[in-house]
């Protein structure tokens, strides 16, 4: 299974970014998919989750702004981010946890590498 994130980049406070993640590797369906982020100096944190049910769960911080959205027949995971501020800077991860590929279930989380988000004016 792998995963590959694009949409991150440089943008003013205020402004918006759409991050995008694609699973691929023979597929069946995956339960969970979303996003975290590492700013310098902290911990990874989770930002949004998506199960493939249509629960969601933010972070407390961008609740209201942020909205993660799910394609399950294409196994895609997006980020949309509004009203960004600079503490949102840091590297965004895209994750997938629970993979049934070609008919094994995969209970363990794969990572995609990082896309940097940088907020500043």
């Amino acid at each position: 299974v792998q995963l590959q994130a694009s949409g991150g980049g440089l943008v003013q406070p205020g402004g918006s970014l759409r991050l995008s993640c694609a699973a691929s590797g023979n597929i069946d369906l995956i339960n969970v998919m979303g996003w975290y982020r590492e700013a310098p100096g902290n911990q990874r944190e989770l930002v949004a989750a998506h199960t493939r049910t249509g629960s969601t769960n933010y972070e407390d911080s961008v609740k209201g702004r942020f909205t993660v959205s799910r394609d399950n027949d294409n196994h895609i995971v997006n980020l949309q981010m509004n009203g960004l501020k600079p503490e949102d800077t840091g590297v965004y991860y895209c994750y997938a946890h629970g993979v049934s590929a070609r008919g094994t279930f995969y209970n363990k989380a794969y990572w995609g590498k990082g896309t940097q988000v940088t907020v500043s004016s």
